[in-house]
């Protein structure tokens, strides 16, 4: 009798907890309902011309040029057309619609169909490049439409949704959860323009420029791209978060181009290493590692070793989110940006510069080869440096610094430093000489990092690397 009450007791414990985990997973229905109708499928049609001449090596005037057309007509150039699938997503009821900018990129006929099996012929109003954002238009009105919310309010961890069409199959739904935000891909080139939405939602070919909602049917992102190595779903999505989509979207309805603010810094993460080295309480913020010479930040007083903790009031709490707020911040306008220094805060006033779209960042040659001259030690950090030759400093542009000859410590080496590095500056010091270097060394305390600005190849970063005893 015993045994049976606890078999019983066991039995309804299991039906609760099933209850309760029943109850938390989350239910899609009806948000695919309301939402899907907006979503579209959208299809391109590029037409590649072929040769004008027919028989490659043979001219039109040769006797031998009738023979091959007499008895080979099959090898007359034809136009091939290549075929591509995307999807999108409606904005408004009288047509404009929003996907990424290479599903129609080289487009010569873009068809955009709908779930009610509608087909209409779409013209691209705009498409930005750099962000991955196309407006196409067709001829409609009353049709459906997203609503959309503000990415800050997503939350990592938090279900969201993406309707798309992958390999083709239109309208198709899948779920996952936020990974991450704020993320910077690898072919950013250092530009930092989106601030991606990192999802483990399964994206696939066919899914690019489908909307990603959150659980109250509101569009957060356009599906852009995935990180694979086979070419398919792997764990690993990004979406353009949708406050810079529909940014880009009112300029190009508007203007047909984009503008974008930019000060002319080159910035970089600020680690728990680098934020002890400069003072601060917690890694924060943006850190500059080069200032343009002549540019908005340079003129407004901004220095490499800064660290930018506010842009016009907000908060830069990663280095990425400096980007968006400078991107955003419309050309000619002013600014006002609260920075780190000397263990304290500055304001300095700018005005924002405009980014231009054929803008390349300035190569910087590589240090030539060193002096035959003894290397000096540098028994704190590990390293042998040699100062820069004044021919070395012409070809840098730079009024001092110091070449890594030989990398002992293994402090340094974790830390990144490598022979033929250029160390720049300690903190926000700039090196003009290695009296000055050591003399500066000797003021650190000891177990504590320090911050060298080290200059590779096109590039200068800061490294942090913790100091021995004196």
């Amino acid at each position: 009798m015993l045994l049976n009450l606890l078999k019983f007791a066991v039995a309804i414990l299991f039906l609760q907890v099933g209850v309760v985990s029943a109850k938390e997973l989350p239910d899609f229905t009806e948000l695919v309902e309301k939402q899907g109708p907006a979503v579209v499928n959208i299809s391109t049609v590029q037409v590649l011309k072929s040769p004008q001449q027919m028989f490659p090596g043979i001219s039109e005037n040769d006797p031998f040029f009738e023979y091959f057309r007499h008895f080979f007509p099959q090898q007359a150039p034809r136009d091939q057309e290549v075929q591509s699938l995307g999807s999108g997503f409606i904005i408004s009821q009288d047509g404009y619609i929003l996907t990424n900018a290479h599903v129609v990129e080289s487009a010569d006929k873009i068809t955009v169909r709908l779930t009610d099996k509608r087909e209409f012929k779409a013209k691209v109003i705009g498409a930005d490049k750099r962000t991955d954002v196309a407006v196409l238009k067709i001829e409609a009105s009353g049709l459906p439409m997203v609503a959309t919310s503000e990415p800050d309010a997503l939350k990592v961890g938090e279900w969201v949704v993406a309707i798309g069409s992958p390999f083709g199959f239109s309208n198709s739904v899948t779920a996952g959860i936020v990974s991450a935000k704020g993320r910077s891909l690898p072919n950013d080139k250092g530009e930092n323009i989106v601030p991606f939405i990192q999802t483990d939602v399964a994206i696939n070919p066919g899914n690019s420029g489908g909307p990603l909602f959150n659980m109250k049917g509101e569009v957060v992102g356009i599906n852009s791209q995935i990180y694979s190595r086979s070419g398919g779903y792997m764990g690993l999505a990004f979406a353009i978060p949708i406050d810079v989509a529909l940014d880009v979207a009112g300029q190009l309805r508007t203007s047909g181009k984009v503008t974008r603010g930019r000060i002319g810094v080159s910035i970089e993460e600020v680690t728990s290493e680098k934020a002890e080295s400069f003072g601060m309480g917690q890694a924060q913020g943006a850190l500059i590692s080069s200032v343009e010479k002549d540019g908005p930040a340079d003129k407004a007083g901004v220095r490499f070793g800064d660290v930018v903790l506010k842009f016009n009031g907000k908060a830069v709490v990663t280095s990425g989110d400096l980007p968006k707020m400078v991107r955003t911040a419309r050309p000619g306008s002013k600014a006002v940006i609260e920075v780190w220094r000397n263990g304290a805060t500055k304001e300095l006033s700018l005005t924002v510069g405009e980014m231009h779209e054929d803008a390349k960042a300035a190569s910087v040659p590589r240090v030539g080869k060193s002096p035959a001259v003894e290397a000096a030690p540098l028994v704190r950090l590990g390293i042998s440096v040699i100062e820069l030759t004044a021919e070395q400093k012409q070809q840098l542009r730079v009024n001092g610094g110091l070449v890594v000859e030989e990398v002992k410590n293994s402090a340094a080496r974790q830390a990144g430093l490598q022979r033929s590095d250029v160390i720049l500056a300690i903190g926000n010091i700039e090196i003009v000489s290695l009296a000055q270097f050591n003399h500066v060394l000797k003021q650190a305390p000891t177990g504590k990092n320090v911050a060298l600005l080290v200059r590779r190849g096109d590039g200068a970063s800061y490294l942090a690397i913790k100091l021995d005893e004196k």
